[in-house]
């Protein structure tokens, strides 16, 4: 990942530091905020990040507003660093687009596979494409999905979706007509192990996605739930 440009964002000089020399010494290209008016005025200035990572308590502008001003500018993955632990506040984050969330005090180990991952997964827009393999998916009448370029068509106009709703959506694809659980679900998008706590983040990523997919959010007919056992797409 050496190369990739990282948005640090945390009013706290000391965290900046800190994660600025980490990252400078993995080979990343760092630029940072000081709060969330400046992260959000480099975004809409027109700077490419491939990950920014966003602390959630900060003065005048929060995160969560940090992270719904970026969205409707980029799709960059938001990684949400905070002291907020209550699943509530991470319910709040993801709702807001963000693509993952580290709890401080966090190590550095944990924050670098957290940054390897989530911009890898960004990175498979650039994969290049293998003649003959069939990248387009009919889902329903409006919705194509475009598994290379990780892009869905909504009524012919795309529609934006964060790395992580369009590794769900991918998932419940890979296994179409058969019930996604939670469980699978999540150790498989997210990568660690399922706890009963984790069913609000992903029930805020399916309605998130429905939001996006559905003509009707209270009758879904792509993403549907199967009642006790978990998602199904047909």
């Amino acid at each position: 990942m050496q190369g990739s440009k990282v948005l640090i964002v945390d009013d706290d000089p000391n965290i900046r530091e800190v994660i600025s020399v980490l990252l400078s010494s993995e080979g990343y290209d760092v630029d940072a905020a000081e709060n969330g008016q400046v992260a959000v005025e480099k975004v809409e200035s027109g700077n490419v990040y491939d990950i920014v990572c966003l602390d959630i308590m900060m003065p005048d502008m929060d995160g969560i507003e940090v992270c719904s001003r970026i969205r409707r500018k980029s799709n960059v993955p938001v990684l949400f660093l905070t002291a907020k632990s209550q699943d509530k506040d991470k319910v709040e984050a993801y709702s807001t687009g963000g693509d993952d969330f580290l709890v401080k005090p966090f190590s550095q180990t944990e924050l670098l596979m957290k940054i390897k991952s989530l911009i890898r997964r960004r990175n498979e827009y650039d994969k290049p494409e293998n003649p003959g393999d069939e990248d387009d998916t009919k889902l329903s009448d409006d919705i194509v999905v475009d598994t290379r370029k990780r892009s869905v068509l909504k009524d012919g106009v795309r529609i934006n979706l964060t790395d992580k709703e369009f590794d769900i959506l991918r998932y419940f694809m890979d296994h179409r007509g058969e019930v996604v659980q939670n469980k699978d679900l999540y150790e498989n998008v997210w990568g660690e192990q399922y706890l009963t706590s984790a069913g609000n983040t992903i029930m805020v990523h399916i309605l998130n996605l429905r939001k996006k997919l559905e003509r009707d959010v209270s009758k879904p007919e792509i993403i549907k739930t199967v009642w006790g056992k978990g998602y199904r797409i047909d």
